[in-house]
């Protein structure tokens, strides 16, 4: 059987994708290549994915109904769906509200009717497994966030698309049966991170001797959570076997937040360099503070985050200097 994964050529998705090649999946990567950020990244990712036997990519956008319809007819046999693709990055929806729209609502929307169509064809629909946000919370109080706390006051419109996608997917689940997971990522870092990032902007900002900005004058904190950590989580949710709600939602993150600040003195120890630090205020749609309780995750997934910042922060920067060709 084969599993299709969206957003194949970004951060989260190219790491799936290599983890479920590595134990024998045969994979489809579905990316449109977009230029949010650096293309030729995206194209570093995929050219590692490429030389596996059971990988084909296919180049298409999300928000395109006929073109996934098409891919699903060509494929009978997915029987998983990774759905990772999305317009990503608070700031950004600021400035393009339109692209948030269409990646992330009409293309959950695309990408569960793709499911049903498939599942109405064959003796059960695929498992559906999403990519959710801790941008949900808003501006929750209550620390640390939880499954069960309301999430209808968003603080961005990322963070609103991205609750979206949760209730769209519960009404195809209700009306068609579906089975479906919703994984709520925080603050996720590693080799082949994004670039707007805050592990690859400080890191870039430092080695080129820029000025870093550092917002909320450095009184904020996040969960970051390592890669490695977040891609069990997802390989974890599916396989899960049937049982309980037919639609979930988990927390994946590192329980563990970190003060930024903290955070940016272990990039500067492992660079060997200090930062020039340029105090911001909290900016538009930003929160002080992410903190996952990871209970459920726990429980049902086995999930149990390992890697410390201080560990994975110098595998990062390892990267960086490897994808860079810097001393």
């Amino acid at each position: 059987m084969t599993k299709l994964v969206t957003g194949a050529a970004g951060f989260i998705g190219f790491h799936v994708a290599k983890r479920l090649l590595e134990r024998g999946e045969r994979v489809i990567g579905i990316d449109n290549l977009n230029d949010y950020y650096s293309v030729a990244l995206k194209e570093a990712r995929l050219a590692l994915l490429k030389p596996y036997p059971g990988f084909r990519f296919e180049r298409a956008n999300i928000a395109d109904h006929l073109a996934i319809l098409g891919i699903f007819a060509r494929n009978p046999d997915i029987s998983g769906i990774i759905h990772l693709a999305a317009q990503a990055g608070v700031r950004y929806s600021l400035k393009n509200p339109y692209a948030y729209i269409e990646s992330n609502v009409l293309g959950q929307t695309v990408m569960l009717e793709a499911a049903r169509q498939a599942g109405a064809a064959a003796a059960a629909p695929p498992r559906f497994v999403y990519a959710s946000s801790s941008s949900v919370y808003g501006g929750n109080q209550k620390q640390p966030f939880s499954v069960t706390d309301p999430v209808d006051r968003p603080v961005s419109l990322y963070a609103a698309t991205k609750r979206s996608c949760e209730l769209i997917a519960e009404s195809y689940v209700h009306l068609y049966g579906l089975k479906a997971t919703g994984l709520r990522f925080f603050s996720v870092y590693g080799p082949w991170g994004r670039p707007d990032m805050a592990a690859y902007l400080f890191t870039d900002a430092i080695v080129a001797g820029r000025a870093i900005e550092v917002f909320n004058e450095g009184r904020m904190a996040r969960d970051f959570t390592y890669i490695d950590d977040i891609v069990a989580g997802v390989v974890a949710a599916l396989d899960q076997e049937d049982g309980g709600k037919p639609h979930k939602l988990y927390n994946l993150g590192n329980h563990r937040p970190e003060r930024l600040l903290d955070f940016i003195g272990i990039i500067e120890g492992h660079l060997g360099r200090t930062a020039e630090k340029r105090l911001m205020p909290l900016q538009m749609g930003d929160v002080p503070e992410s903190f996952a309780d990871i209970e459920e995750s726990r429980r049902d997934l086995g999930f149990e985050p390992k890697v410390p910042i201080s560990v994975g922060l110098k595998h990062f920067i390892e990267w960086y200097k490897a994808y860079h060709k810097l001393a």
